[in-house]
């Protein structure tokens, strides 16, 4: 992902099938090359076979005139002439060895770095791949996934033989759909199969450049002829007399190398011209060095194009950068995902986009039966609305609530009491940037014009780190001095052990002010439908991590009972939006459990299609199902919008939950959840990706206020005078982090080379998010560079 260079073009060589005539067409792509003057390498990372008959050495052996220019060489060579995978095993049968997918990568990037760095003007990289493009590499892995993350412009060569159509078709759907740019295609004219005409015209439509050559000689038996043979079959395959030849394909190959940098040098400026982007004040956005260009993005790390210089000119255009935030909390298992990438091609080429009021398909009704029956709705919930995203979840989840309260109260309240029924939150909550959404939050930078807040919001209480011990900060509002207090704690995991601490006095001292206050709210007249909370974390509004007891004990006192399991919602519904802790985000894959108590109405989004497209599923109890349930059509919840349960949507979710099945059993998450408990001493209810040990030494820096994380998220409140979103105190101090540090040796990004971060603040808070799946020496890396960052 950071192979593009002005001067050095690279194209990685796939085909459609093996014995296509790659290594022969390769050959006279650096043939053609070498004689236009160009310095040629060509890199074959894999090669099976005796290397008497290896193909670096024959591209040498016909570079003709000029290869001298031509330097040939293959990476990983062995002696069975079979596939790949196969002749490792074979060399190594204890697989002690074996090269995995993230070696044979970095080693691929690191010579073509090198290739760089020796040439100083022109030149040309020809990267051959081996066998057809779905042929396993060493590790077993197919070569378009192992390949995907150096994310090289392609040249396909195309099956000729009986067959070959179909191949070379689908070799091509193939790479389409894990993002590769495919410049060209060649193939032989073989004139009985006549294949060429056909994919000429097939390709042709779809704008990709197609050059038919003429197949080589049949063998000789005598070397020294075969080998004449041979020579004048290449000096007349790259002939520039030879119209659509091999010739012109390295220039077309050059044309578009010439055009892809022109693009991306363009995007910047033609991106302020005509973009009105999401929270950003372009008033502050001026530069188009400014402008993050993303050319691609593979597994944690997003691809950006950085502008050059003259002491970097050598240097590589893209450079990789860690997606800091899981592009605002979205990612699941990375970027270019295949899995997700062939499940949302699969619900496309099935459905497309159907109707589904009145209706189902296989998609939303396993969706639902999952999250329902064997999800987070899991005891509770019975039915699933899906919808389009976290924002429209919560719009449903509320007038699910509000129904719900004014059908068993309606008689008592007039229209106009019902329109101004209020929500019961907490301060810094966000549900969404939709009008409804943000009517269910008090005043703040994320309203507009019209936010007409109707409700309550206490201030909560909030846990972290501090001094490298975990406290729970208690606001003046909730303390009993007036004034904000800190508590110790005996362990996080006792923090977390909520049912333990129903019985201590804070707890007491919690269900006291919310009684207290709700008796207030009733007095003056004010009426509230709904309890809307955002467990355990509140997100956009600061990285809140809630004490959860206070969040227990307003559920019990907005209940009117110590919660357990019920058919009916009492005194007002609740809902947890989780949005953004949902589905293992936090570790868990729902905050229930951990609170001890469940909602009557939930919202899940973002984690659940694991980034790829947008979705959300509302889950709810009978008892709220049956507030809208009559033989009046009026009754019904008339709300719905065009691609509702979306068959891409919901397939994509259904493969997202099963990775996750999977994901959770791996070592690696044993293995962080073991070192959480081994810091604390005991078995702990949480635990992050993050090392504790790191969370609590990034506490103790002066200007850090505290340190928290659970999950993927981490979390640092530095200490600032003006506090709050507005705040440019954390974007400051973490600015470093953008640029591409030196690291010791090959980096954890992909191919190695040196990465920058990607992060996104609120205010005077750092927040830094990793996929589900982010390797623990990805993570490892990221502290080093944190703590190298803001401990000067």
């Amino acid at each position: 992902m950071s192979s593009l260079y002005k001067h050095l073009r690279v194209h990685q060589i796939f085909g459609a099938n093996t014995d296509v005539g790659k290594t022969i067409l390769t050959t006279a792509l650096s043939r053609a090359s070498a004689s236009k003057k160009f310095p040629v390498f060509y890199l074959k990372p894999v090669s099976t076979g005796t290397k008497e008959d290896a193909d670096d050495g024959h591209v040498v052996r016909f570079g003709g005139k000029a290869s001298k220019l031509i330097h040939a060489e293959c990476l990983f060579q062995y002696d069975e002439p079979v596939s790949p995978h196969l002749a490792a095993r074979l060399k190594d049968p204890e697989n002690a060895n074996i090269p995995s997918d993230e070696i044979f990568i970095k080693s691929v990037a690191t010579r073509i770095r090198e290739y760089a760095e020796r040439t100083g003007k022109a030149a040309h990289v020809y990267v051959e791949t081996a066998g057809g493009v779905h042929s396993p590499t060493l590790s077993g892995t197919t070569q378009l996934d192992s390949y995907r993350p150096l994310f090289l412009p392609t040249v396909l060569i195309g099956d000729s033989k009986l067959g070959g159509i179909s191949s070379t078709i689908s070799a091509y759907e193939s790479l389409l759909l894990r993002g590769y740019i495919v410049d060209a295609v060649i193939l032989f004219r073989d004139e009985y199969y006549r294949n060429w005409e056909y994919l000429t015209e097939y390709f042709r439509k779809r704008g990709i450049y197609v050059s038919t050559v003429d197949p080589p000689p049949a063998r000789i038996s005598d070397p020294s002829q075969d080998a004449e043979a041979t020579e004048k079959y290449y000096e007349a395959l790259v002939s520039p007399d030879i119209e659509n030849g091999i010739s012109n394909v390295v220039d077309y190959l050059d044309v578009r190398h010439g055009i892809r940098l022109k693009e991306l040098e363009s995007m910047p400026q033609r991106t302020l011209n005509t973009v009105w982007w999401p929270f950003v004040q372009h008033g502050t956005v001026k530069r188009p060095e400014d402008v993050t260009v993303i050319d691609s993005a593979y597994g944690d790390f997003f691809s950006v194009a950085r502008p050059q210089n003259e002491k970097n000119a050598s240097s590589s255009i893209l450079s990789p950068e860690f997606d800091g935030s899981a592009s605002w909390w979205t990612q699941t298992f990375g970027h270019a995902n295949s899995s997700l990438t062939m499940a949302a091609a699969r619900a496309s080429g099935r459905y497309g986009h159907v109707m589904f009021p009145q209706a189902t398909h296989l998609p939303a009704l396993k969706l639902a039966e999952r999250l329902v029956h064997n999800g987070p709705g899991k005891g509770w919930a019975s039915r699933a609305f899906i919808s389009d995203n976290g924002s429209t979840g919560m719009e449903v989840a509320l007038k699910m609530a509000l129904r719900a309260y004014t059908v068993r109260h309606g008689s008592k309240f007039t229209e106009q009491d019902n329109k101004n029924l209020g929500i019961l939150g907490l301060k810094g909550s966000y549900h969404g940037d939709t009008i409804g959404a943000m009517d269910a939050c008090e005043e703040g930078v994320y309203t507009c014009e019209w936010h007409n807040a109707k409700g309550y919001w206490f201030e909560p209480p909030s846990i972290g780190f501090q001094d490298g011990k975990p406290r729970i900060s208690v606001p003046s509002s909730l303390s009993s001095t007036a004034k904000p207090r800190t508590v110790p704690a005996k362990s996080l995991s006792w923090i977390y052990d909520v049912e333990e601490r129903l019985h201590t006095p804070l707890a007491r001292e919690y269900a006291l002010y919310v009684q207290r206050a709700l008796e207030k709210i009733e007095r003056q007249g004010q009426k509230l439908a709904a309890l809307v909370i955002e467990p355990l974390v509140m997100g956009a509004g600061g990285m809140i991590f809630v004490d959860p007891l206070f969040q227990r004990v307003l559920v019990d006192v907005v209940r009117g009972r110590r919660s357990g399991s019920s058919k009916e919602w009492s005194g007002m519904p609740v809902i947890y939006d989780e949005v953004f802790v949902g589905l293992n985000r936090l570790g868990v894959e729902s905050t229930g459990p951990i609170l001890g108590v469940y909602p009557d109405i939930s919202v899940n989004a973002k984690v659940l299609t694991g980034g790829l497209v947008p979705l959300s599923v509302t889950l709810a109890t009978q008892s709220i199902f049956n507030a809208f349930l009559s033989d009046t059509k009026a009754d019904a919840l008339l709300h719905g919008h065009s691609y509702t349960a979306h068959p891409i949507g919901c397939e994509v979710a259904n493969e997202t939950l099963a990775q996750i099945d999977r994901l959770v059993k791996t070592d690696e998450w044993k293995s962080a959840k073991s070192k959480w408990s081994e810091y604390q001493g005991e078995e702990s209810k949480v635990w992050s990706l993050w090392d504790p040990q790191f969370v609590a030494e990034v506490s103790k820096l002066p200007q850090v206020k505290e340190a928290m994380a659970l999950g993927s998220v981490f979390a640092i409140n530095f200490e600032d005078s003006v506090a709050g979103y507005t705040s440019f105190f954390a974007q400051t101090m973490l600015s470093p982090l953008k640029s591409p540090s030196e690291d010791t040796g090959l980096s954890e990004a992909p191919g190695g080379a040196s990465y920058g971060i990607h992060y996104r603040t609120l205010g005077n808070v750092g927040y830094f998010m990793t996929s589900l799946n982010t390797k623990a020496s990805v993570i490892r890396s990221l502290e080093d560079k944190i703590w190298r960052t803001i401990s000067n």
